[in-house]
């Protein structure tokens, strides 16, 4: 199995970080000609002096890229047992974490084909369109669709894909048919709070913008994520997440790029708020440290979710470009009007995608049931992870 993007595309995207593009997908925002227009759920429900109850914390799981290689999709199709495509026994490992949060977030890298295919692995890729369903029952509520493949089969394959994960009922942003659909935040809801998921990617493999469609895709422009978290907020998000396809691929370490930008980001305020409360990292094929950056926690890189087998630059089968983790944070209310939710527990669960059996596996489960040969890829996941000192900041493994 070939890597996912050409070896020249790093320098690509170096040229291509300062684009900038439309506003993050949704397919509904709140009514800004009523009265309370911008004000959250979280807000309205707020501690009253004379001891109303406060909003219940919340917790949001976060995922890394789901990658159907041909070898993926062959696989598909025998769990389906002749008829189409299958892909939820894959994902039914990771089921029992992500349904069980409040709100789930995976990266869906690659575009739909049409129904019925024909479906395409690397390098221009064309999933089955069944992908949707298993999201949708494995737990997701939201996925991220800016990556550098969002362009492989140009306008058309970006429709269907939105259209797919409307019908299986998963939200998206990153990527949109309209500009009137660019413009709106992806609002998504967590227990008492609304959440604005924001999504970019560095660049498209060289692929151009539709004509006439400047929107269809969001590129990493540090001002124009600021001006949409900023615009989220308005619009009623009581946190703001943002998805970022971005770094080097086969790195482990967070490369200067997205060291910069996450400082930039994080630091990035309007009052005493800051304007971005979570960044998630997608991209680099293996998992990436985790660090709590002025106050605020980034995942540099999730790894791979589901992939075939990875061969990396140097033409080696490289085991790495199955693993990754589950992001967990838990967010606890306001303290007091115009704070920010605060991450109170942050966990992170690794996992792996068994080429051989199929599926995604959770490790820590895993091992707890005898399957040690887990063990080397569990305590090499958690290595990376805490290479940045988040230990410090109360990172914790989580099962």
């Amino acid at each position: 199995m070939t890597p996912r993007t050409r070896p020249g595309a790093a320098a690509l995207a170096v040229v291509l970080l300062t684009a900038a593009t439309g506003c993050a997908v949704a397919d509904r925002a709140p009514d800004r000609s009523a009265p309370d227009a911008g004000r959250s759920r979280a807000e309205e429900r707020s501690p009253a002096p004379g001891g109303a109850s406060a909003p219940a914390p919340f917790t949001l799981v976060a995922s890394g890229d789901v990658l159907p290689h041909d070898s993926v999709i062959q696989r598909a199709a025998v769990d389906a047992g002749g008829a189409g495509y299958d892909f939820r026994p894959m994902f039914s490992g990771v089921r029992s974490v992500v349904s069980r949060a409040d709100l789930a977030i995976c990266h869906m890298e690659t575009v739909y084909g049409e129904q019925g295919g024909p479906y395409t692995g690397y390098p221009a890729f064309k999933s089955p369109p069944e992908v949707a369903v298993a999201l949708k029952e494995t737990g997701y509520d939201s996925c991220s669709t800016a990556s550098n493949h969002t362009l492989d089969d140009g306008a058309g394959g970006l429709r269907r894909t939105l259209d797919a994960l409307d019908k299986a009922g998963v939200r998206h942003a990153g990527s949109a048919r309209t500009a009137a659909e660019a413009a709106r935040p992806a609002l998504l809801e967590a227990g008492a709070a609304t959440v604005a998921q924001l999504a970019y990617t560095y660049d498209t493999n060289g692929y151009p913008l539709p004509e006439g469609q400047p929107w269809a895709v969001n590129l990493i422009d540090e001002q124009k994520i600021v001006s949409d978290a900023r615009a989220a907020r308005k619009a009623g998000a009581d946190v703001v997440v943002v998805s970022l396809h971005w770094g080097t691929e086969w790195q482990t370490a967070p490369d200067e790029r997205q060291l910069g930008l996450g400082r930039a980001l994080t630091a990035s305020h309007t009052g005493n708020r800051p304007d971005i409360d979570l960044i998630i990292g997608t991209h680099a094929h293996v998992p990436q440290a985790y660090e709590k950056v002025n106050g605020t926690w980034i995942v540099y890189g999730m790894g791979d979710q589901i992939a075939g087998d990875m061969i990396n630059y140097e033409g080696v089968h490289d085991p790495r470009g199955n693993q990754g983790t589950l992001a967990r944070f838990t967010f606890a209310p306001p303290t007091a009007p115009g704070r920010r939710w605060e991450v109170s527990r942050a966990e992170f669960v690794p996992q792996s995608f068994d080429t051989a059996l199929g599926r995604v596996v959770n490790l820590n489960e895993a091992i707890k049931k005898g399957r040690t040969q887990y063990t080397g890829a569990r305590d090499a996941i958690r290595a990376v992870v805490l290479a940045r000192g988040a230990a410090r900041d109360g990172l914790v493994m989580g099962e």
